[in-house]
């Protein structure tokens, strides 16, 4: 943590209070003292406080007392024990209501400034998890009202994905380039980086480059005059400058033939798009993302991908882990699907069967949530009764984990 941790040391013994208060003075900590818990209390009412080293004995109100009405207070503020001889019962009974850690009387120095560096860890890592759900809930919020759909997930590997995103979120104009099998959700995580971005009030436009032909490409990417070729009846702007200040996704960009990739590097480049038969160019504010099933830095070292365009589009790679690798998530998803479909269709299906959701756990699905999307509207297509069972998935016998 960058800020200055300030901790409030409380003990009735005058001695050790002023000996643990000038020892994290001297290590650079904030610190306020208290003899008496209702000192303490005042304090805490007072100051931001972020840990809080008690005595388990103190005179009126117990440490185990006082740490009970901190956590109803400032549930926020780390408690860390101080133990007597033969407290170690009353310590455990503190930690299972909320104490983060405890050193014993007689005690060393060094005993304290571990607790405390042990104690600003868990502070950091609970910082970081609240950021990570409320970008989680802010991510899922903005998904819904733009598209309709939800980034569902709370393992450890999705919400590493999450802060990713929204740390180049940040960055507006760097290239992304999203790896991942084929139904991972990758278009899904470049709509969420747009939307978490200042970008996020214009165009997110979505281009398939398996799609495009060499005899289209350049007409379609920048644009081309009335009269260019024949068919050019009109002007027509490309995709650059359709998605002009906001994000044009690249899906597939394995796919892209070796020429086209050597027009669009170029445009990367120098942000300038020329339409055809114009000889005049226009300044283009896109981000790019990219995204693609393979692995491009093998298909650049076999001559089959620009290395250059590789390293221009990879600046910042996020990779979507296969559901396989992250099963923890999938009854959030089930859960989420089945209720969708359920609306949808007009069924009257409560929950899934537990062998059901056993049978969908040990699946590994070769087609991700795609797949389990699909096996889930199929599902609830079948259901004529109030449980999803396993007769009514319909899954690959080739796919289950050994």
């Amino acid at each position: 943590m960058s800020k200055k941790l300030r901790i409030l040391v409380v003990d009735d013994e005058q001695r050790l209070v002023d000996e643990i208060g000038e020892f994290l003075k001297s290590k650079n900590f904030k610190v306020f003292t208290a003899n008496h818990p209702e000192q303490a209390l005042e304090i805490i009412k007072k100051e931001a406080l972020d840990i809080a080293v008690l005595d388990i004995r103190l005179p009126g109100m117990s440490g185990l007392e006082l740490l009970e009405v901190i956590k109803q207070q400032k549930p926020h503020i780390e408690v860390i024990m101080i133990s007597g001889h033969g407290d170690m019962n009353t310590v455990i009974n503190a930690m299972r209501k909320g104490a983060t850690d405890y050193f014993a009387k007689p005690f060393r120095l060094a005993d304290v400034y571990k607790a405390i560096i042990r104690t600003q860890r868990f502070i950091q890592i609970q910082h970081e998890l609240n950021t990570v759900k409320s970008n989680m809930d802010v991510l899922s919020k903005k998904l819904l009202e733009n598209i309709g759909v939800q980034l569902i997930g709370q393992s450890q590997a999705m919400n590493q994905m999450v802060g990713l995103m929204s740390k180049v979120a940040s960055a507006p104009c760097t290239s992304v380039l999203i790896l991942g099998e084929s139904g991972t959700g990758k278009e899904l995580v470049a709509h969420g980086i747009h939307y978490l971005s200042r970008r996020s009030n214009h165009k997110f436009y979505s281009v398939n480059c398996s799609a495009v032909t060499d005899s289209l490409f350049e007409s379609e990417f920048f644009g081309h005059k009335k009269g260019a070729f024949t068919g050019a009846l009109s002007d027509k702007d490309g995709w650059f400058e359709i998605a002009d200040k906001g994000t044009l996704f690249l899906d597939e960009i394995s796919d892209m033939p070796m020429g086209q990739q050597a027009k669009l590097l170029r445009v990367l480049e120098e942000r300038k798009v020329s339409k055809v038969g114009s000889r005049q160019s226009k300044e283009v504010d896109v981000r790019v993302i990219a995204a693609s099933n393979r692995d491009l830095e093998k298909l650049a070292e076999e001559n089959k991908f620009r290395l250059d365009l590789f390293h221009r589009l990879s600046i910042f790679v996020i990779k979507i882990p296969p559901l396989r690798e992250h099963k923890e998530d999938i009854p959030d998803l089930v859960n989420y699907y089945l209720k969708r479909y359920v609306q949808q269709i007009g069924k009257a299906i409560s929950g899934v069967h537990k062998q059901a959701m056993d049978k969908l756990m040990q699946y590994d699905f070769p087609g991700n949530v795609r797949e389990l999307r699909n096996i889930i509207e199929r599902a609830v297509i079948l259901c004529d009764g109030k449980e999803l069972l396993p007769v009514h998935l319909h899954l690959s016998k080739n796919h289950y984990l050994k």
